[in-house]
């Protein structure tokens, strides 16, 4: 038991650490970007100690984006929001749907590349799916868009097979977690979305 433990004990950590991100996530709560500052520099170890050399780098990317999330979150604004008032769960506008697919297909491509070229990753296609989609996530949960849940759970999806894959066994079913959290979230959100004109 000691030698499973301190084997898996930062695999252990950081899916704590992920429910209690995932929960302040769903109750639509600022302070998940605390726990998303903490947790992905975690991350960053455990995962490159497992070659996803694409989610150590997306996790230095997750710890500064929640720094942004936290400001866009307390200080940020919407169209028609009055001072003072929190930022509204809105859907996003069907404006920025193109470029976010674009911003996605490149964001994969070039990770795909770096992956390829620059490391010894034996599984860089879905690495890099699932880094490029999550960048797409998290701004899009930084601006409150009830369709960032959509996103995570793609990214979920293929997350959950990767790590168990990996052999991260607790990351894998935190993941495996994070989906049907995902989907009562996207209908939690989507009930609560305030509708702009």
């Amino acid at each position: 038991m000691l030698s499973f433990l301190s084997l898996h004990w930062l695999d252990i950590l950081t899916t704590i650490l992920g429910l209690l991100y995932i929960w302040l996530e769903y109750r639509a709560s600022i302070a998940l970007w605390l726990v998303g500052i903490v947790m992905p520099i975690l991350n960053v170890w455990l995962y490159w100690q497992h070659g996803l050399y694409g989610d150590a780098g997306m996790d230095v990317y997750y710890a500064l984006a929640a720094i942004y999330g936290y400001v866009v979150w307390k200080f940020g604004r919407k169209r028609g929001q009055t001072a003072g008032q929190s930022m509204p769960i809105t859907h996003m506008p069907r404006r920025l749907f193109i470029p976010t697919i674009v911003f996605f297909v490149v964001a994969w491509g070039v990770t795909y590349y770096v992956l390829v070229t620059f490391t010894d990753s034996n599984v860089p296609a879905l690495d890099a799916f699932t880094n490029a989609l999550s960048i797409v996530a998290l701004w899009t949960l930084a601006r409150k868009y009830v369709e960032q849940w959509l996103f995570w759970i793609a990214v979920d999806v293929v997350c959950t097979g990767l790590y168990i894959y990996k052999g991260i066994p607790f990351k894998a079913g935190l993941y495996g977690l994070y989906v049907i959290i995902a989907v009562a979230g996207y209908r939690k959100w989507k009930r609560e979305a305030v509708v702009r004109s």
